[in-house]
């Protein structure tokens, strides 16, 4: 098949398009590079100009006096440069409801080209949009990424990216999205619940994880334990990072002499994987019920992972061995997770077995890829 991947978020689209070209299909992958993580793309729809120091000098100025982001103009320039070879897919995913993060007026505009040109077009459930941050807030879930903001208003600036899609450009795009898309697929368990009483709604197929790529690598529990942190800047509150730092500071306080801690910020991916490839152990969220792509690639390496391994997402997946640390945002309770790690080191390596067996039955990137063929050709 012709497959048309739109749209980037954590590695996913690159990691499906490797499996689905070993599974025999011809795959174009088109979009932005996910900020500064720098994904790669075939077709990269990053406005380049824009970027320069004068034209984002008048860019920002523009925003500044008239709201306006002119730099949307550019990669409608480079949409429609490159049209021919977004036309003519047997399937088209794209990312979620909007995959080529221009504005919701132009986003529909471009995905409208994609809909009439295309023979079957596919939403993936996964990052934030218009459905998800809906279900958060009318949730009653302990906790959630809005929990931060919600418990302290002064923090708002910091969730402006996510509380933009309750405005109603950004429902009429969702609402555009749903009612022409043939399926959407949730990519983890944070989004199945958010879609689950959804038209078109298909079962949640997992992120794929190039197991070829992510192999395990030998932890030495002799000598320090090291902890990784990889700090977000535009995700902070959310992902958690002022609790992970909090805790930290004691911990270091607590076992200094055994432990050895890694913490980086806001860098490209290629750089983050080779910081925390000798880390026994990756704090990653304190918000979720299951665990994102940051996550899933260490464990495919045999890190022990903070982050969400709730009892839902265990039941759903039948999980019975400890694959990782299932994590709220209770400083306390990290700390004594933490704390019974580097006190027990051979619990390091039973989670590191443990984590990497569940990756490789339910993430390898060739198995997921043909479940994703599957669905799509229901």
């Amino acid at each position: 098949m012709r497959i048309l991947l739109l749209g980037e978020y954590s590695n996913f689209h690159n990691t499906l398009k490797a499996g689905l070209e070993k599974n025999g299909h011809e795959v174009l992958l088109a979009g932005r590079k996910d900020g500064f993580k720098g994904y790669p793309v075939d077709i990269d729809f990053d406005p380049v100009l824009f970027s320069k120091t004068l034209f984002r000098k008048v860019k920002n100025f523009i925003f500044l006096i008239l709201k306006i982001d002119i730099s949307t103009l550019e990669i409608v320039y480079t949409f429609y440069r490159n049209r021919k070879q977004l036309k003519g897919f047997d399937i088209v995913q794209i990312i979620n409801e909007f995959p080529i993060r221009s504005t919701p007026f132009i986003e529909k505009k471009l995905l409208n080209f994609i809909f009439k040109h295309n023979k079957k077009v596919i939403l993936s459930a996964c990052g934030e949009d218009t459905t998800y941050i809906k279900y958060l807030l009318k949730s009653d879930l302990s906790h959630h990424i809005l929990s931060p903001f919600l418990r302290n208003p002064k923090l708002k600036p910091h969730f402006e990216p996510s509380l933009k899609y309750l405005k109603p450009s950004f429902k009429k795009l969702s609402e555009f999205v749903i009612k022409n898309v043939n399926y959407i697929i949730p990519g983890d368990f944070d989004y199945e619940m958010a879609y689950r009483n959804k038209t078109k709604v298909k079962p949640l197929i997992p992120f794929p994880v190039n197991t070829e790529k992510n192999t395990v690598l030998a932890l030495n529990i002799e000598g320090k334990i090291k902890i990784f942190h990889g700090i977000s800047r535009s995700n902070y509150y959310k992902k958690g990072n002022d609790i992970f730092v909090q805790v930290l500071e004691e911990i270091q306080e607590k076992y200094n002499n055994k432990i050895e801690i890694i913490q980086v910020e806001s860098i490209p991916y290629k750089d983050y994987i080779e910081l925390y490839n000798e880390s026994h152990i990756l704090l990653d969220q304190t918000y979720v019920y299951d665990h994102g792509y940051n996550a899933l690639e260490a464990m495919a390496q045999g890190k022990v992972v903070f982050s969400g391994f709730s009892a839902e997402f265990k039941s759903h997946y039948n999980i019975t061995k400890k694959i990782g640390i299932h994590t709220t945002p209770n400083v306390e309770e990290i700390i004594e997770n933490l704390s019974w790690l580097i006190e027990n080191p051979k619990e390091i390596l039973e989670i590191s077995k443990n984590a990497r067996a569940y990756i490789e039955d339910q993430h390898d990137y060739i198995k997921v890829a043909k479940t994703y063929v599957d669905t799509w050709n229901s």
